[in-house]
């Protein structure tokens, strides 16, 4: 404990982060970054409940991090700090990608583990760029050191999540879709309420550093605030639309199996089909590619047999299909079918997923080692319309799609015609029963607070569930069970501000204020510098 803590005086006790750039520091930012991830879904039994969000570890540990970078003697220093605590976290955040690759796409242990690695080293770059910016924007004084140190982890945080397609899966303000910062949600969004996390976590650690008892002290409160549930601010931006019946599927066909002609594709034709015509909602889910197959594949009695159910105006379906031809390619889409609508409804999948679901420039001799049907898509419009079901815009997003708020927003243009309810259609059965599902959930429940809007989920495995325009879960089926889950979505209109700036500009206001207080950081350190 010496090494870390020691008295000066009568200022109490002080924190000390270990001198050593190379020792004492790795162990400690590794251990932070382990801490981070497990922030965004806690993935162990005790303590917090498994599953759940913790906001006040993921700003205990940034604040790590923070404290270590205040104390760094060089950029080169702070440059491997911030690569080594952002490489350890997102390692460990999306590791069941691991799963993925190895034991459903069929790669080598090796060469998934290299895979995951490879993924997380890069995407920690962006991090390595901002911890050397903060070290040579000399930002030491307290006010500087939470604007500089936000500014900078915010940047790092869009550049992960938008450029080179963009996977900001496990961005800081994903553990804050409950707590004290939700509340800003509807406000700032998930990067906005993240910048607000990294500002606190660094005014922890220089709390920490000027008075250790103080600071202690208000750590244990805020770590006894983060096991009773908070309740969140109702802004009232939005107002109910009414409600809809909807009851979603969920299927649990063994990944394995799947696309497999003798086991998977005939137990969903036939379960999925018997639940098509047999349940009665005013709307029924089926998840990502619960049809395996194209239309074309199928029985013309099967095909026949679900537009005659769906001919009606008060009955409605939305089902996940791969859809097109090998001469115009294919889309991985969901079909819309009620006596509303002229025909079939369609929304292509507009986000498609790297290796999964397209292949990037040079890398097809590494989609050519997994075993993944169908694994060239074409790409969806962005803001397709929405599907009419008894007086609801239904916005479908597939996947991962509803990973990108900024994307989703562009439905919001127009507030006469803006969706009143998400839904999001996934697959989860790629990763395993672990912490992926909790993530996906959560980010979801971030998108539900951010536009005010309700978000029904369909799974082949989970989470199934029912999420208000709050962000609290609802009725939920347990993880890999085949069954049908039933309950009432009540539909939203209205604009957050959230919305309304996202939709127009983008995430351009936060990439100004960002890039604008590191170069006045700049120009300030620069000018002290030659005095």
């Amino acid at each position: 404990m010496h090494a870390w803590f020691g008295r000066r005086g009568g200022a109490g006790w002080q924190l000390r982060w270990p001198a050593s750039p190379w020792g004492q520091n790795n162990l400690l930012l590794v251990l932070a970054g382990l801490l981070q991830a497990a922030s965004m879904a806690w993935p162990f039994h005790f303590f917090w409940q498994q599953g759940a969000p913790v906001w006040c570890l993921q700003i205990a540990a940034l604040a790590v991090l923070a404290g270590v970078l205040r104390q760094s003697r060089s950029a080169k220093h702070a440059a491997w700090y911030g690569w080594l605590f952002a490489c350890a976290s997102l390692c460990a955040t999306f590791w069941w990608l691991f799963v993925a690759m190895h034991t459903y796409a069929g790669l080598p242990v090796w060469l998934a583990a290299f895979a995951v690695w490879g993924l997380a080293g890069p995407l920690s770059l962006y991090y390595a760029a901002a911890a050397w910016a903060f070290w040579c924007c000399s930002a030491r004084s307290w006010p500087w050191a939470l604007a500089v140190f936000a500014a900078v982890w915010t940047l790092a945080d869009m550049a992960r999540g938008v450029w080179f397609t963009g996977f900001g899966w496990g961005a800081t303000g994903y553990a804050h879709v409950e707590g004290p910062l939700a509340w800003l949600a509807p406000w700032l969004g998930v990067y906005g309420v993240g910048a607000v996390a990294a500002g606190v976590a660094m005014l922890l650690a220089i709390g920490l550093a000027a008075r250790q008892s103080y600071t202690l002290g208000a750590c244990a409160v805020l770590a006894v605030a983060s096991l009773v549930p908070m309740p969140q601010i109702a802004w009232g931006w939005t107002t109910s639309t009414g409600s809809l019946s909807v009851a979603l599927l969920q299927g649990n066909i063994a990944q394995d199996e799947k696309f497999e002609t003798g086991s998977g594709v005939p137990l969903a034709l036939q379960w999925y089909g018997e639940q098509l015509q047999q349940v009665h909602s005013d709307l029924v889910v089926a998840p990502e590619t619960a049809i395996p197959i194209l239309p074309q594949q199928l029985a013309p009695s099967y095909w026949a047999g679900l537009l005659q159910r769906f001919s009606t105006p008060n009955q409605a379906a939305l089902i996940g299909i791969p859809l097109g031809n090998a001469k115009d390619g294919y889309t991985n889409s969901v079909i819309g079918l009620s006596g509303q609508h002229h025909g079939v409804w369609q929304y292509d999948k507009h986000h498609l997923v790297p290796f999964g679901e397209f292949i990037p420039p040079l890398f097809k001799w590494f989609t050519e080692m997994m075993h993944i049907p169908l694994g060239d898509f074409n790409r969806g419009a962005l803001g397709q319309p929405s599907f009419a079901v008894l007086g609801q815009r239904l916005a479908p997003n597939i996947c991962y799609e509803d990973l990108f708020g900024e994307e989703l927003a562009q439905r919001f243009l127009d507030a006469d015609t803006a969706p009143t309810v998400f839904v999001n259609f996934s697959n989860m059965g790629w990763f395993g029963d672990n912490v992926a599902v909790h993530q996906h959930l959560h980010i979801s429940r971030m998108r539900a607070l951010e536009f005010e809007r309700p978000f029904v989920r369909a799974t082949n495995t989970g989470a199934t569930v029912f999420i208000n325009h709050r962000a609290q879960v609802g009725a939920a089926l347990p993880h890999y069970t085949r069954a049908v889950l039933r309950g009432e979505v009540e539909g939203r209109s209205g604009i957050t501000p959230y919305a309304w700036w996202v939709a127009r500009l983008g995430l351009w206001p936060l990439w100004c204020w960002g890039v604008v207080v590191v170069a006045a950081a700049w120009y300030r350190a620069s000018k002290a510098a030659t005095r």
